[in-house]
């Protein structure tokens, strides 16, 4: 099946099909958050829960840091999610800095608070993203291992990555795609995938990850974050190309947040409306723990509908 048959031209943005008044009942979306730093990340964060639990997602995610540096953060957000809110949580978990048995210990820990969701990352090394990775001394050694020792655990459901310009540690396409079959042979039902820019990148990665027989959902992961400089810097780290276009848009609007604010609302929503175009059902939302362009987003694409089927 080829994805990219009536793509946009590469050269910009073509028509788009507005998602309004199209049934989206066949949609699925969830968010991302991170565990909160102090009391007022953690108001704000439980600001946005509460904001985007009406929206009825399928779930939502907590990351984890590098090296397991917000574990208990992140296990205690989890916990809060499930006795106070409506939304299904996903925890994160990764390779580094733990062994084996903490690992199953973890995944003991989530599945026994009613986690039935894990998101299982390899991980960044623990001296930072651009060092060499070495797995943990008896630990899980990448993200197949990890989900494979997940199920082996439990029955969780199992989430893993996906990139659609590569991770920058694969040397080929081949490379990155065995990598991806190998997390899906081993038992995972969805793939995320890293943020991108035009909807072509996404569609293109969707005819490869096809080609090779893999038919698990590989859901875009849509980046809010209207600060460009902090944008620039994630896509550094994570070999992200940023367009043109895209950086000429912000230019000079450093100081001019209500701009950068409603800019990043229509790159979204206009990213969201094509890739729906193109067929897209599947949706995951960085939210940087801020609610407005989430909401927005989630409103694009129907989520606010009595009729729609959550």
């Amino acid at each position: 099946m080829t994805y990219l048959a009536n793509a946009v031209h590469s050269e910009g943005y073509g028509p788009v099909a507005r998602t309004a008044g199209k049934d989206t009942g066949d949609v699925h979306v969830s968010f991302e958050f991170f565990p909160p730093k102090n009391q007022k990340m953690e108001d704000r964060l439980w600001t946005t829960i509460r904001k985007l639990e009406t929206l009825n997602p399928d779930f939502v995610s907590v990351t984890y840091g590098a090296g397991g540096t917000t574990r208990e953060r992140t296990h205690r957000t989890v916990e809060k999610m499930v006795a106070e809110s409506s939304v299904i949580p996903a925890a994160h978990l990764t390779c580094v800095g733990a062994d084996r048995s903490e690992i199953d210990q973890i995944a003991r820990d989530y599945w026994n608070s009613g986690v039935r969701h894990i998101v299982a990352l390899r991980g960044d090394p623990p001296e930072g993203v651009g060092e060499a990775y070495r797995p943990h001394q008896g630990g899980y050694a990448y993200a197949s291992d990890l989900v494979t020792g997940l199920k082996s655990v439990a029955d969780f459901e199992v989430s893993v990555s996906a990139y659609p310009e590569r991770h920058p540690e694969s040397p080929t396409w081949d490379a990155e795609i065995d990598n991806l079959k190998r997390k899906v042979d081993a038992g995972a039902t969805r793939a995320i995938t890293q943020f991108f820019f035009a909807p072509e990148t996404f569609l293109r990665f969707q005819d490869k990850v096809a080609d090779r027989g893999i038919d698990i959902p590989i859901v875009p992961g849509l980046m809010l974050q209207p600060n460009f400089k902090g944008l620039n810097r994630m896509s550094e780290m994570c070999g992200v190309s940023i367009p043109n276009w895209y950086a000429q848009l912000f230019d000079g609007l450093e100081e001019d947040a209500p701009a950068r604010q409603l800019l990043t609302s229509s790159l979204a929503t206009e990213l969201v409306a094509q890739l729906f175009d193109q067929g897209v059902r599947h949706f995951h939302l960085y939210t940087l723990n801020q609610w407005e362009l989430a909401y927005a987003v989630g409103r694009v694409l129907g989520m606010h509908r009595a009729d729609r089927v959550g």
